[in-house]
């Protein structure tokens, strides 16, 4: 009797499990805001990504599933909180897409773009050395997404082929900026982060640095990997590894052109005031060859708040029913919503991947210099950097309308400032945060220094250096919409 009815219960647990698994199967595929999830990609630390789909547009994006107790347990809440702030910053062709972060008690969905293409470190293992013309153009694509950082004044700080993606079209997409950090003028970096083998030698040494020269280096090594399928430092005994690095210690294949050569010996070089900055790797004879055309625009000309395309917003309200006026809204306050989604991924959608990897003639160009522009800065006065932090002023504007400009933005965010010198180029700025107590509010200076070549804007902090950076980047964007449009470069 006890073995029937144990067969009996056998059964009908199989039928139950079976009708569980059809209805699973049967069921419409899960739902977070507009998109439907698909497989999963990955899985990591604190969550999972998946492949999911945005409802209106049918595009394939990647949704990141952070599990809040997790977060919290490993002690990432800050790593993750600086990746999202970053990406938020940034519309930039090789660099990551952030859409939309979608907040739940347990979990935090962070949607971005989806690269087919896997990771750039799979290529180079699948391929070997890759053909200088083809390592060429993903230094370069490389290239322009991490100058496109540091305009921003953020060092990646953990550059290596593992956190470059390939698209479809195998364009470079730069990923994973947990690790990055904000720089700021006269402050300097001293942790100790990102792979051993991708480190620069100052940053293994404990010595501190501003954040772009370290990311040059990286470059570098990234740069040999492409060409020669194995990375210029490399030892399994950690020790031996860093001994190689602090003394530049790696050999140059035979099979490289002289000019790759040069380039490399002088990105992978010990002392950091020595290395090649950004303009100088743009300047380098090896570097221009078959470079694309839209490679060759300043990093900032893909500030998307600039241009806001009244087409695509059209284009929105007609697919989705988002009111024309709460998808620029939204775009003009920077945010990531569901809003702002569904416009960048049918603004990409119109803009069109290609050989040359994108259409540029919708974008903004930075306007005719006019020859009686001229600053009225003693370029005496201030010491001449090789590494600078801050947003360089396109030439064409002279210090006391770049100034003007910043006054007026500040006046129309409700903010109050000061001259604690003489000099109209130098101001202290306090942000209002509607709090009696008024230490409290947030507070930075702002200083116009002359170069060479133009001008340049630095911002010293006096409190927290995240809420200035946010707070500066408001006055920005409304002096670059609502002014001039093309005045940073």
């Amino acid at each position: 009797m006890i073995v029937k009815l144990e067969k009996k219960f056998e059964k009908v647990c199989t039928r139950l499990f079976f009708l569980v698994g059809m209805m699973m199967h049967s069921q419409a595929p899960i739902k977070i805001g507009y998109y439907r999830l698909g497989k999963t990609l990955g899985v990591g630390s604190f969550g999972k990504v998946k492949l999911a789909e945005h409802e209106f547009t049918g595009k394939k994006v990647a949704v990141k599933i952070l599990n809040r107790q997790k977060i919290k347990m490993l002690d990432m809440e800050e790593k993750v909180r600086r990746e999202i702030r970053i990406l938020k910053l940034f519309r930039h062709p090789h660099i990551i897409s952030l859409y939309e972060v979608i907040d739940t008690p347990s979990d935090v969905f962070v949607v971005t773009e989806y690269s087919s293409g896997g990771e750039l470190f799979d290529y180079i293992v699948d391929r070997g050395r890759l053909d200088e013309n083809e390592a060429r153009k993903f230094f370069q694509q490389i290239i322009s997404g991490v100058e496109y950082c540091h305009s921003h004044n953020v060092a990646h700080r953990d550059l290596k082929p593992e956190n470059l993606l390939l698209d479809e079209n195998g364009n470079v997409k730069i990923a994973d900026f947990g690790l990055s950090n904000m720089m700021t003028d006269g402050f300097f970096l001293k942790t100790s982060c990102g792979s051993p083998n991708y480190a620069a030698p100052e940053v293994i040494s404990g010595r501190s640095y501003a954040g772009p020269e370290v990311d040059v280096w990286s470059c570098g090594v990234i740069l040999f990997a492409l060409l020669c399928g194995t990375l210029p430092f490399d030892d399994e005994n950690i020790p031996y590894l860093f001994k190689k690095i602090k003394g530049g210690i790696y050999t140059l294949p035979s099979y490289l052109s002289s000019s790759s050569r040069d380039l490399i010996s002088k990105l992978l070089v010990v002392d950091p005031m020595r290395r090649l900055t950004m303009d100088q790797i743009r300047s380098h004879p090896w570097f221009k060859q078959n470079l694309a055309a839209y490679l060759a625009v300043p990093p900032k000309v893909y500030e998307p708040l600039r241009v806001i395309d009244e087409q695509v917003v059209r284009l929105v309200e007609m697919k989705t029913g988002f009111p024309a006026e709460k998808v620029v809204r939204a775009l003009r306050k920077n945010r990531r919503d569901c809003y702002t989604a569904a416009y960048f991924l049918l603004q990409e959608s119109s803009v069109y991947l290609d050989k040359t990897l994108v259409r540029i003639d919708n974008l903004p160009i930075v306007p005719e210099v006019s020859s009686n522009m001229k600053g009225n800065l003693n370029g005496d006065q201030y010491p001449r950097r090789l590494w600078t932090i801050g947003m360089k002023v396109v030439q064409g504007f002279n210090a006391s309308e770049v100034m003007l400009e910043l006054y007026r933005a500040m006046s129309h965010l409700g903010w109050r400032w000061k001259r604690p010198s003489p000099s109209p180029f130098q101001v202290k700025v306090l942000v209002p945060l509607g709090n009696p107590m008024e230490e409290h509010n947030i507070r930075f200076g702002i200083q116009l220094y002359k170069e060479a070549t133009g001008f340049r804007l630095d911002v010293f902090v006096s409190t927290s250096p995240d809420q200035c950076s946010v707070a500066f980047e408001k006055c920005l964007v409304f002096a670059n919409t609502v002014s001039y449009d093309c005045l940073f470069d």
